[in-house]
């Protein structure tokens, strides 16, 4: 099994900014305020955290196979 990428680029679907970010490998990120715009995401239906709805990488439950509901 790969490696687990724990370092992701997050972008406001509002104002376009965009950060990288390290996912914590113990629990899911259901809220992110953009620094930017200060609006706060949430995750898209379907998804179990702001980085899987907003970020270039996949949550690590998620690339590991799991789910982080």
């Amino acid at each position: 099994m790969a490696d687990v990428i724990l370092e992701t680029v997050i972008t406001c679907p509002y104002c376009g900014h965009s950060k990288e970010e390290i996912m914590p490998t113990n629990a899911c990120q259901f809220f992110y305020e953009c620094q930017s715009c200060k609006t706060l995401l949430k995750p898209k239906p379907g998804d179990c955290c702001v980085y899987c709805s907003y970020g270039t990488v996949k949550c690590p439950p998620v690339q590991k196979g799991d789910c982080c509901c």
